[in-house]
């Protein structure tokens, strides 16, 4: 127990240097993780010629996904950008609902596009839209960013086909289709107060919207609201279609790095070059992107690497069994497990799988679809610097850390809180 503990402490240790480096040190964001890394390896006693591969391991394992992805979300940001595309979705969007429900339009969008995909790639996805429409219906793009974030964790987190949702359904062996309806029902609810209610209890200055200016050239007319919308809708259905279908050209093309490059040879034909720009012209573009993502996938790659030294160092081991040993609820002890190992180990995936298997060894008498949904409300909660989204979330966004735990940790933490609430009422029922 005392060796746990000792763990334990070192976790938060490496937490508060991460957050000192970049408050008071004003180090880059890349630097604190990664010297935070080797500040918790060593401690936690990882030999010193070992800490150099781990951290390799961790920003590969992290990249080899999250770079292709991210760089073809930028190109496709961008061609929706220069071809005026995100302003035709801005536009048809201030029509259906106007501007006072921008927010809440972006919060279902992030659900019902989240099904279908990764929490980052939903995001990176989506993220060009926050700004336009920010502009173009003069609210804050930080309400529409938090928003949009919020409900694809949410998402993420409790709604099967998610792979970490349902892996928690099979641990437990609990009803598929219940937890799909309950999760649902509960992610959306969830997903507003944390997203949406939370944050109308600040206020945001109008100023923040104009300092992101889009590049349309006027001299080019605008797409269709079609061609948009199939370019931007392309890689979600293409990635959803595999929950309908099951051979192996199916699972080719719903992968996202393939779904996403086809998405993007779509876009480059229907926004590029039937609207009067030639290949020169988008290569030209496309590369202007990924200058704006090369601090991004430093920052992510780095969050890798020190959630690979918290796995190696058996920190969330320590957890695991510091936590097993308590008399709780067995609803509010499948969340706390979940958010708490989602605080050490920044994986909400690793968090409910973790979770699951010690609630599945617990006899608790309580339903077992409502455990799925209380272990995925914990994973929502405390977003925090070893999560991979916060990184992704707070760059996009170009907020300070200040303000990225007063808002999306802020929002992450009430809709988890939400979540087990609605999980415990759920409880009387079923």
């Amino acid at each position: 127990m005392s060796n746990n503990m000792m763990l334990i402490g070192i976790l938060v240790l490496g937490i508060l240097f991460i957050i000192f480096a970049i408050t008071r040190l004003k180090l880059h964001a890349f630097l604190a993780l990664s010297l935070a890394s080797i500040f918790v390896g060593m401690l936690a006693g990882i030999p010193l010629d070992k800490i150099g591969n781990i951290l390799e391991k961790g920003v590969g394992g992290t990249l080899g996904f999250l770079a292709i992805i991210i760089g073809c979300g930028a190109i496709l940001g961008k061609i929706l950008e220069i071809s005026g595309g995100a302003l035709v979705i801005a536009n048809s969007l201030l029509k259906l609902l106007g501007p006072k429900r921008a927010d809440i339009a972006m919060m279902f969008v992030g659900f019902f596009a989240g099904i279908a995909v990764f929490v980052e790639v939903g995001f990176v996805l989506l993220a060009p839209l926050i700004f336009v429409v920010a502009r173009e219906m003069k609210i804050s793009y930080i309400k529409i960013g938090i928003a949009l974030a919020t409900s694809l964790m949410c998402v993420h987190c409790l709604v099967p086909p998610h792979p970490a949702a349902t892996s928690v359904v099979q641990k437990l062996d609990a009803d598929m289709a219940q937890v799909i309806m309950w999760s649902i029902f509960i992610g959306l609810i969830a997903a507003f107060f944390g997203g949406i209610f939370y944050l109308c209890t600040f206020s945001f200055r109008e100023s923040e919207v104009e300092s992101f200016g889009h590049t349309f050239e006027d001299s080019k007319k605008l797409p269709s609201v079609f061609a948009t919308y199939f370019c931007v809708l392309l890689p979600l259905f293409l990635m959803f279609s595999k929950v309908f279908f099951n051979n192996t050209f199916v699972g080719f093309i719903s992968n996202p790095i393939v779904a996403l490059l086809i998405g993007v040879m779509a876009s480059c034909y229907l926004l590029g070059v039937l609207q009067g720009f030639n290949m020169g012209d988008l290569l030209i573009k496309s590369g202007d992107s990924f200058r704006e993502i090369a601090g991004v996938l430093l920052i992510i790659g780095a969050g890798g690497a020190f959630n690979e030294v918290l796995i190696a160092s058996d920190i969330g081991e320590a957890l695991k069994q510091v936590l097993k040993t308590s008399e709780l609820n067995p609803i509010f002890l499948a969340w706390l497990i979940a958010i708490i190992l989602h605080v050490s180990v920044g994986s909400a995936t690793v968090a409910m799988i973790s979770a699951a298997g010690i609630i599945g060894t617990l006899d608790t008498g309580v339903s077992k679809e409502v455990l799925c949904l209380a272990i995925g409300s914990g994973a929502i909660g405390l977003t925090i610097v070893t999560d991979s989204l916060f990184w992704l979330v707070k760059e996009t966004l170009r907020l300070d850390m200040k303000d990225m735990f007063k808002y999306f940790t802020g929002a992450t933490t009430i809709a988890s809180v939400v979540g087990l609430g609605l999980s415990f009422v759920l409880s009387k029922f079923i």
